[in-house]
């Protein structure tokens, strides 16, 4: 098996960065509003449904570098497999987003480039800090996101069946992977870690949302 060189794999995760903000395509599963008939949106309700789904992308745009920027850097087969998992099934989610927000005619976040960064940033930092810490991040992230999926749930135009669909799935396949972290050996992140991460997202879903 090819080992690839430091020089190699900054290009493959320049690679992945590209495809992740630009053109993220490979779908491993079926989307889960595909089958789903359209409900009756107004204008507004349309809106407000693009800029939740925006939010998201961003979100998944966000957790894609997180999880790479700790791959980056980690040594653990096992914590390493779990990452590739998670960061498998955050693709299908990041595909997903821009699916629906191309169905609302509405647009990803012309931010996305500027929060990829600093969350691979962030991840090789957690990386950094060793499998325990790297993996309790990921815990903390999860439970984060989750809670502002479920959010979204509430906040939806009830008849944006497509948007619900896909914004359920996600928020249960958040929570596994929160669990996973914690099966894997999490440590539970000091308090000052964790309002960080929720004044960074607030940030992210703020900004997002509109533009």
């Amino acid at each position: 098996m090819r080992q690839f060189s430091f020089l190699d794999r900054i290009l493959v995760q320049a690679n992945d960065a590209l495809a992740t903000i630009f053109a993220a395509s490979f779908q491993v599963r079926e989307n889960p509003a595909e089958k789903i008939a359209e409900g009756q949106l107004t204008h507004a309700q349309r809106q407000k449904s693009a800029g939740f789904m925006r939010v998201n992308h961003t979100g998944e745009v966000c957790a894609q570098a997180l999880y790479r920027g700790q791959l980056m850097v980690s040594h653990s087969d096992k914590t390493r497999a779990m990452l590739k998992k998670s960061c498998e099934e955050e693709t299908d989610h990041l595909i997903w987003t821009r699916q629906r927000l191309l169905e609302l005619n509405s647009n990803t976040s012309y931010l996305n480039i500027f929060f990829y960064f600093h969350s691979f940033l962030i991840g090789m930092i957690a990386g950094l800090a060793g499998d325990r810490w790297s993996l309790g991040f990921v815990e903390e992230t999860e439970i984060q996101v989750a809670k502002h999926l479920q959010t979204h749930l509430e906040k939806l135009p009830a008849q944006d069946f497509k948007s619900r669909a896909i914004v359920s799935r996600m928020r249960d396949e958040e929570m596994q992977h929160e669990q996973a972290a914690v099966r894997a050996g999490a440590t539970d992140m000091p308090v000052i870690i964790k309002k960080c991460m929720q004044w960074h997202a607030m940030l992210m879903t703020s900004v997002t949302y509109w533009v």
